[in-house]
């Protein structure tokens, strides 16, 4: 039964291959996009594709985008060219006893859409947005983008209407072409987003490091 904070599935975002991994709810959706940073965003310009990563921020119901003014593909989307964003996590390897059934753990979101450029200071507003998406605690640390900065940059929403979610979890599915007695090694291997040590620049290298960065952390997988 839909509740009104789901997304209802399209044609071209119901999931066909595995429909059983799919999600619709909005609340599975922005736990994904919250614990990514990169998206990738595709069109098709003069009949050709494009694909391009791009770190994105969330303002509730809306997908933030940002690049140089410059950018071809901002400006295509500007102009109200139709855009697919995917966002993808690997949580995990999944290796099974044949080659063939090897996998990945992973949780992805898609979503289709127009998006539309922001001003004013709506601009000023998503910068701040985006920075704290991927960093928690920065943008208190950091000034705000001024006049001259914001007029470099062209900012998108991306309402999060047309949208989808997809996951898998857990060990090699079995298969009737294994013989567990062979001895095979069948599992998992999780795998995660671990910081290094913040490095100052020649500017920083007297100063404390900052709280955001003590530590920093995504969201953690999804169980299930």
């Amino acid at each position: 039964m839909m509740t009104v904070s789901d997304l209802a599935p399209t044609s071209r975002t119901a999931v066909r291959r595995k429909p059983e991994r799919a999600s619709y709810e909005r609340s599975t959706v922005y736990e994904i996009l919250d614990a990514a940073f990169v998206a990738h965003v595709g069109v098709t310009l003069n009949e050709q594709p494009f694909v391009m990563p791009m770190v994105y921020g969330r303002d509730e119901d809306r997908l933030l985008l940002h690049g140089s003014v410059a950018s071809r593909l901002l400006r295509a989307l500007e102009r109200g060219l139709r855009v697919c964003v995917t966002v993808t996590i690997v949580d995990g390897l999944v290796l099974a006893a044949s080659h063939r059934n090897h996998s990945v753990n992973y949780r992805s979101v898609v979503i289709l859409g127009t998006a539309r450029r922001l001003r004013g200071e709506e601009v000023g507003t998503a910068l701040t947005r985006i920075v704290e998406h991927v960093v928690p605690g920065r943008a208190a640390e950091a000034r705000p983008a001024n006049d001259a900065e914001r007029r470099d940059v062209l900012v998108l929403g991306l309402d999060i209407e047309e949208a989808s979610a997809k996951i898998r979890s857990g060990p090699p599915l079995p298969s009737s072409h294994d013989d567990p007695a062979d001895g095979r090694w069948t599992g998992e291997l999780p795998l995660g987003l671990v910081p290094g040590r913040p490095v100052a620049d020649a500017a920083s290298r007297d100063r404390a490091v900052p709280g955001s960065l003590t530590p920093w952390r995504r969201a953690r997988p999804i169980v299930g």
